[in-house]
């Protein structure tokens, strides 16, 4: 009888373990594996498409700035921004319709900051000018600001991409936000306010302004729609420099912006 070998005569060779039991990463590693690869490959890409936020000093030669624009918050907030921004511009639209909500929550209403816009119409965008001639109308009857978020809001509908007339989707706007459209109308025929409109341009040229939107932040320009994060870090860096701001102060900031906000929702349903 043939001895059995010290494999228990399995016909193994001592020393020799089967290929199908050897040890070794199971499926759930090259699964996991996978997952990290996937992720990282995310977040190269995300930080590679991340805006970045650049500065440029302002001449300290320049003279004060004579645009007088349209304020949002209280006079009293130690930080003030300078928005330039054109109404059809894309990313203007996109700042104004994701960031800016945020901005006027956590930043406007609680006083830490006030936002001056003026508006650059720029020559690329044919329907902006109409645009802004609309919101200057709106600010003779105290509703710059809805009328603001209702242009951005429905900025696909009178844009130059949707429409050669923009004016009967801007006087829609109008109505949805309360305007006496006898006044709105009166002022529009007229062009009240473009020598206004003109002037707030030449404010952005004369401070070399060459994006919308940019951003006069302390002193620097910071071109581009910023997220959040980025807009929100640069305050609270103009903040640590400021005074100290009293309680009392920071309850006098007005709180148009939730206002604003609803008037724009009603204004793009109620135009559809």
């Amino acid at each position: 009888m043939a001895k059995q070998g010290m494999d228990g005569g399995r016909g193994r060779r001592p020393g020799v373990v089967n290929s199908a039991k050897r040890s070794g990463p199971g499926r759930g590693f090259w699964l996991a594996l996978g997952l990290v690869v996937v992720l990282g490959i995310g977040l190269l890409g995300y930080l590679a498409s991340r805006p970045k936020v650049t500065a440029t000093a302002i001449d300290p030669n320049l003279p004060p700035m004579k645009a007088e624009g349209y304020l949002l918050g209280s006079p009293t907030a130690p930080v003030e921004v300078t928005e330039f921004a054109d109404f059809e511009c894309p990313g203007c639209g996109q700042f104004a319709t994701v960031t800016e909500p945020d901005v006027r929550t956590n930043l406007i209403n609680t006083g830490k900051i006030r936002v001056r816009y003026i508006d650059y119409p720029l020559p690329m965008h044919k329907n902006t000018w109409d645009a802004s001639l609309a919101a200057a109308c709106a600010n003779d009857q105290g509703k710059f600001w809805e009328m603001h978020d209702a242009i951005f809001a429905n900025q696909d509908r009178w844009n130059t991409e949707a429409t050669g007339r923009p004016r009967s989707v801007l006087k829609d706007l109008a109505k949805s936000v309360g305007l006496d459209l006898s006044k709105y109308d009166a002022c529009m025929d007229a062009e009240t306010h473009r020598a206004k409109v003109q002037a707030h341009l030449q404010e952005a040229e004369r401070r070399g302004v060459n994006q919308t939107p940019t951003f006069v932040i302390g002193g620097k320009m910071y071109p581009g729609a910023l997220p959040y994060d980025s807009f929100k870090k640069l305050i609270d860096d103009e903040l640590a420099k400021a005074p100290a701001k009293s309680d009392s102060a920071a309850k006098d900031a007005p709180a148009p912006a939730a206002l604003s906000k609803d008037s724009a929702k009603s204004a793009k349903a109620g135009a559809k």
